[in-house]
């Protein structure tokens, strides 16, 4: 029995473990079954940008936590797994004709999505054939062949002559090049080809974009400030894609009470605050803050001086704030 296909390699387990956490508890909170929490920490079985977020939140840790990095022993065992296919297969018709229908697939403009809907096959088998993984019984080759508007002699014949012209050797080379990266967030050639892109990196910058750090939490007086993306909240939709913003929870009683409890602030960093603005105010320059440095912030409304210079102010009691960074708050969402 052919093994199953490792389509997302990641440190879901080894988080899981760091946190005292069993299989059956994740289980439990994710609302997946074993099987299914099992398959996707062996990396078999994918994740939706839901399910990806949820597990954040449930293991408290960072979506680039998820992510393996070289130098993380999943990708030793990933890369280690891959190679010993690769050098199965490498002899073996099904490669050959796998690569070979992978370019006629290229040639045609189609994702590996629609030649398996074209082909009257799933997602996952059409994927399976293409990387040399299957088999192919005698009823599929004819759909396959006609998914391509081609007789099945002349899909044979494309194949045999793509591998005498040796363009097949420069797919496996490609693929072989692929194994020396992993899904490392932001590499532009890491992962396993699935709909003809990369999956794991996808599914990070699909689930990324989408999200927001909070980056500060009310502390007494004023709120406790950390430029840290441990904690994430999905952002509202005027707010997706835009990576200058982040969020903080804020003091409500010492904003006079109009911003309500169990709220979001959002504050764009790329939008310096303006007299007649409500901003963040930070008693730190912002740009020289890392992730173990807190600082103190507000949220004041500006305003300024008769020689223009900016502060701001809060009631409850009432505070003159004066400010190394004001940024300006876009917006506020209750919870």
């Amino acid at each position: 029995m052919a093994q199953e296909e490792i389509i997302f390699p990641n440190n879901i387990r080894t988080i899981r473990l760091g946190r005292g956490m069993k299989m059956t508890e994740l289980a439990r909170q994710t609302g997946l079954s074993l099987s299914a929490v099992s398959k996707i920490e062996k990396g078999v079985r994918r994740l939706n940008q839901k399910q990806l977020l949820n597990i954040c939140k449930i293991l408290h840790c960072k979506l680039s936590d998820i992510f393996i990095k070289e130098s993380d022993d999943v990708a030793n065992k990933w890369q280690t797994e891959i190679k010993r296919r690769l050098s199965d297969n490498e002899h073996r018709g099904l490669k050959v004709f796998g690569l070979g229908l992978r370019k006629i697939r290229q040639n045609h403009g189609k994702t590996i999505a629609q030649a398996a809907k074209d082909a009257g096959m799933t997602l996952s088998v059409y994927h399976k054939i293409e990387i040399g993984q299957r088999e192919i019984y005698q009823d599929e080759i004819e759909p396959l062949a006609k998914s391509f508007a081609l007789t099945t002699d002349a899909m044979f014949d494309q194949i045999a002559n793509l591998y005498k012209s040796g363009d097949l050797a420069k797919q496996m080379n490609k693929v072989k090049e692929r194994i020396k990266s992993v899904l490392v967030p932001d590499s532009p050639v890491s992962g396993i080809d699935i709909q003809d892109g990369l999956y794991g990196a996808k599914l990070y910058d699909s689930a990324r974009r989408k999200l927001v750090p909070v980056f500060g939490n009310p502390d007494g007086r004023a709120i406790s400030f950390k430029r840290d993306d441990t904690v994430m909240i999905v952002a509202p939709a005027s707010l997706v894609g835009r990576k200058s913003i982040y969020a903080v929870i804020p003091n409500t009683k010492r904003v006079g009470g109009f911003i309500p409890e169990k709220s979001y602030v959002f504050v764009d960093a790329a939008q310096p605050a303006a007299a007649g603005d409500l901003a963040l105010c930070l008693d730190v320059d912002f740009d020289k803050l890392d992730t173990q440095t807190v600082a103190h912030a507000q949220i004041a409304a500006v305003h300024a001086d008769s020689k223009g210079k900016l502060y701001g102010t809060i009631v409850d009691p009432q505070e003159k704030i004066v400010a190394k960074t004001m940024h300006r708050v876009v917006l506020i969402s209750v919870e």
